[in-house]
């Protein structure tokens, strides 16, 4: 790729072997670059096809500072590492636009109220809540930003947009609220509380986040409906089971 416009040392306008035009980061990436120098593919963090991107991704991806990139890249290695999920290229400018804003808004003295973590983020997401505790932490160590541990609430929902194909950070935030709406019905309707570090109460969750996800993103399973047969013996054998099902439904339609 060649260099057209150097934004700054980290962002630059470059084209490819076909004419095409493409916004690029990566830490050092362009400095002392001239228009029509090739610029070191390695150092390529992140790419923005020029014509194809909103304005506002664009901007975004010129104004993010060295120090930010550094982070996000730090960030993105440990979610790897610790829940397996890569992001694509807008998730991690999303992420990178987020930590932005929550330092400058901490420096400014404006905090997330801590009623947020009502949320329940640490019980419905557990490994996604901790590893962004854990990002907190390396934010606060790279950048002594002071970022409040409430701030792993909203880092989650990014980590947990990014394990979700397809779905958006509105999304997410709408599937947090509703699993909890359908773990308090469960509970309501059994008269019990359920163990939260159980492993069947995270597959629980796993399958509702699951289902969730198709019908936000209109994605079906490749699979035959069920036999009207067994679910006539499901009816009739667990009927307490059906009417929580049929309260979910009810819930889920509002």
């Amino acid at each position: 790729m060649k260099l057209i416009k150097n934004f700054n040392n980290n962002a630059a306008l470059v084209k490819d072997d076909c004419d095409n035009e493409w916004v690029v980061i990566g830490k050092g990436i362009s400095f002392g670059k001239h228009p029509c120098e090739v610029i070191d593919d390695q150092k390529i963090e992140r790419r923005f096809k020029a014509d194809d991107s909103p304005a506002n991704v664009v901007e975004t991806a010129v104004n993010i500072s060295p120090e930010i990139v550094e982070v996000v890249n730090q960030i993105e290695r440990l979610v790897n590492d610790e829940l397996q999920v890569k992001f694509d290229d807008y998730q991690y400018l999303s992420l990178a636009d987020h930590i932005e804003f929550a330092i400058k808004r901490t420096q400014d003295g404006l905090h997330l109220d801590s009623a947020t973590v009502s949320w329940e983020m640490s019980r419905l997401f557990p490994a996604e809540f901790q590893t962004a505790k854990e990002a907190v932490r390396l934010i606060n160590g790279m950048t002594g930003a002071g970022l409040e541990e409430s701030e792993a609430v909203m880092i989650a929902q990014h980590f947990i947009n990014a394990g979700d194909q397809g779905a958006t950070i509105q999304d997410t935030l709408k599937i947090s609220r509703l699993i909890k709406g359908l773990i308090d019905i469960l509970q309501y309707q059994y008269k019990i509380e359920l163990d939260r570090n159980s492993f069947n109460y995270t597959r629980f969750i796993g399958h509702l986040r699951a289902f969730m996800v198709r019908q936000l993103t209109n994605t079906k399973l490749a699979e035959d409906q069920l036999d009207t047969t067994l679910v006539q013996l499901i009816n009739e054998k667990y009927p307490d089971a059906v009417a929580t099902v049929d309260r979910f439904a009810v819930f889920l339609n509002k």
